[in-house]
């Protein structure tokens, strides 16, 4: 049998993968590694568990202190332990991710870990630090299975928003193209939009008229869970 001081030098890290939405672009948010190793690579905001720390705990004061972001949601996805994962030991990391609107979260205070902090599409990604690809992929593939049996958008949207835009939110995760007739019809017979009997200001092309999410309904919801298939 192995001795017990073997089982207590692996380290604990937490990795927060932080999903925004721009337009038509699903988008994650990366920092600029300050430390190695992989300085100068983009990877997520992520760093050690202390001893006296739990999980939660950890994620949010890390996304805290490497990002200056505070109040936002995490919900815990997978745990990676491949052995060779980091380069300067055995380190254990367990993944977190969020919804968040971009216009809410796009005020960063940049760390020592972190020489710049920004947004970055998704489908455009190539090499992360780590394995921070696998991560992100992971939790990639959570949001899309969660777009299919929770309403997303209130997590990703602005408060008045267009068909279109809420479309365009649900092609970017499942990444796939929509008909726009069967999206509109199955979205409106939910009854989870209510019609402001407003149209868009300031654009180029014909107004579209405006919607927000019915917050009751959209808990609901959120609580019981639909089918979401077109």
């Amino acid at each position: 049998m192995p001795v017990l001081d073997n089982f207590f030098k692996s380290a604990f890290t937490v990795d927060n993968v932080i999903f925004g939405f721009d337009e038509a672009d699903l988008k994650v948010l990366l920092i600029k590694r300050n430390e190695e190793p992989y300085k100068d690579m983009l990877g997520l905001p992520g760093y050690f568990v202390y001893q006296n720390e739990d999980l939660d705990s950890a994620a949010y004061r890390v996304l805290m202190e490497i990002t200056g972001l505070r109040h936002v949601y995490l919900e815990q996805v997978e745990t990676f332990g491949k052995v060779d994962r980091h380069p300067s030991g055995r380190v254990i990391t367990v993944a977190y991710f969020s919804l968040v609107k971009i216009d809410e979260y796009n005020q960063f205070q940049p760390s020592s870990i972190a020489e710049e902090i920004s947004w970055h599409s998704v489908s455009k990604l190539k090499n992360l630090a780590f394995d921070h690809k696998d991560i992100l992929l992971a939790c990639f593939n959570r949001l899309k299975r969660r777009v299919r049996t929770y309403p997303v958008g209130f997590e990703l949207l602005p408060p008045k928003f267009t068909l279109t835009e809420l479309q365009h939110l649900y092609e970017a995760i499942l990444e796939v193209t929509l008909d726009k007739r069967n999206f509109r019809k199955k979205i409106l017979s939910m009854n989870l939009l209510v019609d402001l009997k407003e149209t868009q200001e300031g654009v180029a092309h014909r107004p579209a008229r405006l919607y927000k999410f019915d917050k009751q309904k959209y808990e609901a919801f959120t609580a019981n869970g639909y089918n979401f298939e077109l």
